[in-house]
């Protein structure tokens, strides 16, 4: 074989431009194996004259999965129009480069269509962790144990430390219909409705939707991106779906979305339908088209409301939009005293530290502390007499913690001042001045 290629590569190297010796050539290579860099060379040479030719992309596709360069691999099938114009046992190797990377949603699609189109390809140890005692046919199984997905929170308004202008918003738009809820319904008012929450994390949004069911005595239901995204095309769909039956079967209920981007992200920028098609159904169900949403109150949390695609905030869905900002003075006095009842205190200046902890989010100050306490600790170990948390301590441990949310703000003001269509971030300009 090796005089083979000797011979091969003589003959390309007088006649550079025969695409015929070129291919025999990169067979003999692919047969004898082991000549990478030069198998490499020589394919990128011919895809470069014959950008359409399917096999020797996944030749290329091969030889890099031989050579552990998954990402690469990743780049040439994401750059072929359609996926199925490749063979099932290249997929095969696409979905194992798609594990490798940390996308294991992608690797499952990819690798049921692979099966789907070939059974022989089945790979065990995708098989594993794609396949194997899995019923691919969604069930209510999943949902039969409500209370292993619902709660009644016991927590309510007088838990949560400031944020009086969240809690007046949202007095408005949930508590009040439900107190008054003939009332609302006389004036064609629906019961319920969504709210999004968004704002630097750590400053109590979760928190709030919380203390917002135990306020109303509702049922809670959080929902994150692991109870929803399914590596199975259609899946998604149908989990989100059954949250919100589950939830209007429950209502009054508080059906609460953390990092709601990530469910809703803007569909312009999503190279798969999968995606495109979740929030399609997210938007029907808030939009209540096959059922009745009344009673279901439907609270979303972000970070980044930039992401968010933006038919979620047309009226009737997420029409009410909170700003949820770190806690003013008042409120880091109130949330101090919260977190510190039921420690060792000593005398504590509530105002003073307050003040020293200016930008600071309710889980800055928790942060805070927890790093007084551990400095106590640590002494209390040495000297064998521990101390109550006192003024000097927290202060102490204020100077070495900084705000968490001074990044977020650092992006969320590019935002708020050139990408304010609408006066939708004028909260966040106000709250900078």
């Amino acid at each position: 074989m090796g005089n083979n290629i000797d011979n091969l590569r003589q003959a390309l190297a007088a006649s550079p431009d025969n695409e015929y010796i070129r291919r025999l050539l990169i067979e003999a290579l692919r047969e004898e194996g082991g000549h990478h860099a030069e198998l490499d060379k020589e394919l990128n040479h011919l895809i470069r004259k014959e950008p359409f030719a399917m096999d020797l992309k996944e030749y290329l596709i091969e030889s890099y999965f031989a050579q552990e360069k998954y990402s690469t691999c990743l780049i040439i099938f994401e750059e072929v129009d359609d996926p199925v114009l490749l063979s099932p046992a290249v997929r095969v190797l696409i979905a194992k480069a798609y594990l490798k990377d940390g996308d294991q949603t992608r690797a499952g699609e990819v690798y049921r269509n692979a099966v789907d189109d070939d059974d022989e390809v089945a790979d065990d140890e995708l098989d594993g962790l794609f396949r194997l005692g899995r019923d691919i046919d969604f069930t209510l199984e999943a949902f039969e144990d409500d209370s292993r997905l619902m709660e009644k929170p016991d927590t309510s308004f007088t838990d949560v430390g400031g944020m009086e202008q969240v809690k007046r918003e949202i007095d408005l738009k949930i508590i009040q219909p439900l107190k008054h809820a003939d009332l609302y319904k006389s004036y064609g008012k629906k019961v319920g409705g969504g709210i999004l929450l968004y704002g630097p994390p750590g400053c109590g949004k979760t928190f709030i939707a919380r203390a917002t069911a135990g306020q109303i005595d509702a049922n809670f239901i959080s929902v994150g991106l692991n109870d929803v995204l399914d590596m199975w095309i259609g899946n998604s769909e149908k989990q989100l779906a059954e949250y919100f039956d589950l939830a209007r079967r429950k209502a009054p209920c508080v059906l609460f979305f953390d990092e709601v981007d990530a469910l809703g992200a803007k569909r312009s920028d999503m190279r798969q339908s999968a995606g495109r098609n979740l929030i399609n159904q997210f938007l029907a169900e808030l939009d209540g088209i096959e059922a009745n949403n009344d009673g279901l109150l439907i609270i979303g949390a972000t970070n980044v409301p930039w992401h968010l695609d933006s038919a979620f905030r047309r009226p009737g869905r997420f029409d009410r939009i909170i700003f949820v900002p770190p806690p003013d003075e008042q409120g880091r006095e109130a949330i101090l005293k919260l977190k510190l009842e039921g420690k060792p205190l000593g005398k504590v200046d509530y105002t003073k530290v307050a003040r020293a902890t200016k930008d600071f989010s309710g889980a800055d100050l928790n942060a805070v502390i927890d790093i007084a306490v551990e400095t106590i600790l640590e002494k209390a170990i040495q000297t064998g007499v521990p101390e109550p948390i006192q003024t000097k301590h927290l202060l102490d441990a204020a100077k070495r913690h900084r705000p968490s949310t001074t990044e977020w703000f650092t992006t969320a003001r590019n935002y708020a001042t050139f990408a304010n269509k609408g006066g939708l971030y004028d909260d966040i300009l106000k709250h900078l001045k």
